[in-house]
């Protein structure tokens, strides 16, 4: 049976990140990125190549799902959020409503889920991915929910320990 987990980057070491999705048992991790890198040393092993590489060497897929990354216009929506509320994205907890709704009809809507499903593995769980530590501060949830929602995927979230 398909499953899906969601995992960001805030929190995790390197090496915490690789344990808790192979302990999850995560075969294939969608990177929902628009910008595969993230700022500062203490994040530079979620940076695109270098994850790839640690994920290969632990016989996890990864794939890049652009399609389904926020857009430029949309991240700085929610900055101004972040900004009026003093809050810094790695302290995020929640996403602005104008935020979800039009992420949602303007990305999650138009895209495909059905034919992304068709291609998940059955036989491992699948790890949406982003940088904010609380699914509910990310993108990544409003996808869960859909997948959960439109095709009763059960959804775990990874939180750092």
């Amino acid at each position: 049976m398909r499953r899906i987990a969601t995992i960001g980057v805030y929190g995790f070491t390197s090496k915490d990140f690789l344990e808790h999705l192979v302990g999850e048992g995560v075969g294939l991790l969608l990177d929902l990125r628009q910008r595969r890198a993230v700022r500062g040393p203490d994040y530079s092993w979620a940076n695109s190549g270098r994850l790839q590489r640690a994920l290969a060497a632990a016989n996890v897929g990864y794939r890049h799902m652009k399609a389904l990354a926020p857009t430029t216009e949309l991240r700085q929506l929610q900055y101004r959020e972040d900004d009026r509320q003093g809050v810094g994205k790695r302290n995020r907890i929640a996403l602005a409503p104008e935020y979800t709704e039009r992420y949602t009809r303007e990305i999650l809507d138009p895209f495909d889920l059905d034919a992304l499903v068709a291609e998940l593995p059955s036989g491992s769980v699948t790890a949406l991915f982003c940088v904010e530590r609380e699914p509910e501060a990310c993108h990544r949830s409003i996808v869960a929910a859909r997948l959960y929602a439109e095709h009763a995927l059960p959804v775990t979230d990874i939180l750092p320990s």
